[in-house]
């Protein structure tokens, strides 16, 4: 499989791109900003985008989600308990002194367990309620990976200030969800370095 993650934005939000490298086919998760960057990574393994998926509605992950499907026809998969986070798009960009981007509902919901794929890669949807109501992370068991969103961090976890923010929710999806996955599974956080499942089971304070 090809794995790339892209630091975009200034927020600097990791934005993954999943291809297989016999069909060519492509899964972006949080195409938030850098649309250029992101095609011009597609390009140079000649991938083709057949669907995006963000993790959660915060500016940072969505902001480029609906211009990369007017460039790819790709359709956009978010939780819609997510959708309140896209009333306040204005309020969220205005936080952080950004343009307003255009945001749309979802072109499908994933429900928990739902498997997205493409030809060549199957990624298991994970409902995660926490640092937003509808927060979903994308396991891949074949591949030891874990797209984990802002839920869980290397050597932290999701903020749960934002409206939509559960501080009890989030602990029990990361208890619940995630650290009962294998220890050497690859946890791709939203910002910030790569991790394991069997490093912050073991070693994040947040989970004491």
């Amino acid at each position: 499989m090809i794995r790339e993650t892209l630091v975009v934005g200034l927020l600097g939000c990791n934005c993954t791109i999943l291809g297989d490298e016999v069909s060519r086919e492509a899964i972006i998760v949080d195409p938030g900003y850098e649309i250029p960057r992101i095609l011009a990574t597609l390009a140079k393994h000649q991938l083709t985008v057949k669907t995006i998926v963000v993790t959660h509605a915060h500016i940072d992950h969505i902001a480029s989600a609906q211009s990369l499907k007017q460039i790819t026809g790709a359709p956009i998969l978010y939780n819609q308990d997510d959708l309140p986070l896209v009333a306040l798009m204005d309020w969220q960009a205005a936080l952080f002194n950004l343009e307003v981007p255009t945001v749309q509902p979802p072109d499908h919901s994933p429900a928990d367990g739902e498997v997205v794929s493409i030809k060549g890669v199957e990624a298991t949807v994970l409902h995660t309620p926490g640092h937003s109501e509808g927060s979903l992370c994308l396991h891949l068991p074949t591949q030891d990976l874990l797209i984990a969103g802002d839920t869980l961090f290397a050597g932290g976890v999701g903020r749960t200030d934002f409206p939509g923010g559960s501080a009890p929710k989030l602990i029990a999806s990361i208890k619940e969800r995630l650290l009962p996955l294998p220890a050497n599974t690859v946890v791709i956080a939203g910002h910030g370095p790569e991790t394991t499942i069997g490093i912050e089971r073991a070693h994040n304070p947040f989970l004491r």
